[in-house]
């Protein structure tokens, strides 16, 4: 039996995490091709950070408190969600909503809990996971064989980037990261070599690394003054991807 109301958290005024209060809401109901979930966990991500701030407008349609990501045990389905049946544990990519005990996600933005992983450590994967896969098997059409340089190497999507690239069959993975200690962990976790760009020109360094030829595919989320370094990194008929511009357009 389901309840009537689900406890969500709101954001009373733009602030830090002391602004998050929870609240009652009517019971959401899942649409054609939804799932409802009961809650277990949910991950914290930047754009639920800059949300909580004044600073992330939910998308439109979205709920208006925080959320993109969530694991838990699917409740209710709505029509034509064939794919799960009630009781499958599952994490889920959402467009926001995340942040309450229920919340319904399309079936197609659901993955089984991986086999090993707990509910909190599931809610952390769909967010970057289904990015970097967006952005590096199906945009930037990496294959077996081929080299990336991946900026921001030892942030979340840049780790989740190292291992995609690894069961891909990439070649070679270079990194970028900001101090040395971070350049030794991208390293320790396959990438051949991690490039402080604090202290070092990458472009050239890839230069150097790859004979002037350059690589294949690179994932950047600095944009603005990486743009024409990136360019001259690319090796013929390379894919640059931009997801992100944190250092301005």
């Amino acid at each position: 039996m389901l309840p009537q109301t689900m406890t969500v958290i709101e954001i009373s005024q733009p602030g830090g995490p002391e602004v998050l209060k929870p609240a009652e809401r009517p019971l959401v109901q899942p649409a054609a091709g939804e799932v409802l979930i009961r809650v277990h966990a949910a991950g914290v991500n930047r754009p639920d950070v800059l949300q909580r701030s004044g600073m992330y407008p939910p998308p439109p349609g979205a709920p208006d408190y925080p959320g993109l990501e969530v694991a838990g045990e699917i409740v209710a389905l709505g029509d034509g969600a064939q794919r799960w049946k009630v009781g499958d544990k599952v994490c889920a990519l959402v467009a926001g909503g995340g942040y309450a005990t229920h919340c319904v996600a399309p079936s197609e933005q659901c993955l089984p809990v991986p086999q090993g992983l707990d509910m909190a450590e599931a809610a952390a994967l769909p967010e970057n996971w289904f990015t970097v896969w967006s952005n590096i098997a199906d945009r930037g059409q990496l294959k077996a064989g081929e080299s990336i340089l991946i900026h921001g190497g030892a942030s979340g999507i840049g780790v989740a980037a190292i291992q995609l690239a690894k069961l891909l069959g990439a070649r070679r993975i270079f990194a970028t990261a900001g101090t040395d200690e971070k350049c030794r962990f991208c390293e320790s976790l396959g990438v051949e070599k991690a490039i402080n760009y604090k202290t070092e020109d990458f472009a050239a360094r890839i230069g150097e690394l790859t004979d002037g030829k350059g690589v294949d595919v690179i994932l950047d989320m600095v944009g603005g003054k990486y743009f024409a370094p990136n360019i001259k990194s690319l090796a013929e008929e390379g894919r640059l991807v931009i997801i992100a511009v944190q250092g301005g357009p």
